[in-house]
């Protein structure tokens, strides 16, 4: 049975603050959303009713319904109100548990390309509504582009594009706990926060320095003394070698930098590759 098979791209916060914790548990986000090009290969088949697997390149990610690639497809069939199943092949090149949404954007696809195998039942409203039920970084990823989200990261409002810009985006020797951070970030009485609609204001100018320079993401501040150090390091070698603006992307541990041009991005990656596990080049799509 044929499939298709569609990018998956990573998400990039250019801004994320959190408002607080809300009486169903959750916590209200305000954060700028970005798209990069950096993306998975996702490959969906339609399969028998009741099977649902999902096989990656990375051996430790589960192929049963903890893959949120299944729990999408579940979710769009109970939706859809088809009785089926999907087979779902992921080529992963976006960092796991890094705040890059690899994840959510393996759901996204595999909810697009299922609408699109199945004959579109379902219309965007009810779409984004199973990407929801799937994770709350799911529509954005369904949306793309450069958006204003709020609620748990589900109300979306799309923002004119950032202009394709390099970037930079390098993992550290560590990982975050996002459960973990919420804790911490509850208990700080003071913080900075993100100029969010600076940066809005900005990009609807289409000032890429004036984005660059209100980048800013609260999770930093709830970081353990070894791993501020870390992002704090890879930031200043970022802007160094001519990045705009370097922050960490939601709740890590990547940080990445927005640059200017290819050649200053090119040389700030090959600095970052001596202090970093890993270090895409890349672009903002």
């Amino acid at each position: 049975m044929s499939g298709l098979t569609v990018p998956a791209r990573a998400k990039l916060n250019l801004s994320l603050d959190v408002l607080g914790r809300r009486t169903d548990g959750f916590h209200e986000l305000k954060m700028v959303m970005q798209a990069a090009q950096l993306a998975d290969e996702v490959y969906v088949e339609l399969r028998e009713p009741g099977f649902f697997r999902a096989e990656t390149n990375r051996s430790y990610i589960p192929t049963d319904e903890r893959n949120i690639a299944v729990k999408a497809a579940k979710a769009f069939f109970e939706a859809a109100g088809l009785d089926s199943g999907a087979y779902i092949r992921i080529t992963k090149q976006i960092p796991v548990c890094a705040g890059l949404g690899g994840g959510s954007s393996d759901a996204a696809a595999v909810i697009r390309t299922l609408n699109d195998l199945t004959g579109a039942p379902l219309g965007e409203d009810a779409l984004f509504a199973a990407a929801l039920r799937a994770g709350s970084d799911v529509p954005f990823c369904l949306l793309g582009g450069t958006a204003l989200a709020g609620g748990r990261g589900e109300v979306l409002e799309a923002l004119p594009p950032l202009p394709e810009t390099p970037a930079v985006i390098c993992m550290p020797h560590f990982t975050c706990s996002t459960p973990e951070l919420f804790t911490r970030l509850d208990a700080l009485r003071t913080r900075c926060r993100p100029d969010t609609d600076g940066l809005v204001a900005a990009l609807r100018a289409g000032d890429l320095a004036g984005v660059a320079r209100r980048m800013y993401n609260v999770f930093e501040d709830a970081l353990d003394r070894r791993c501020a150090q870390a992002v704090g390091e890879i930031k200043r070698l970022l802007l160094e070698n001519g990045a705009l603006g370097a922050v960490m992307s939601g709740s890590g541990s990547a940080v990445y930098g927005l640059f200017a041009d290819e050649e200053r991005a090119a040389a700030a990656a090959a600095a970052a590759r001596e202090l970093c596990r890993e270090v895409f080049l890349t672009r903002t799509a």
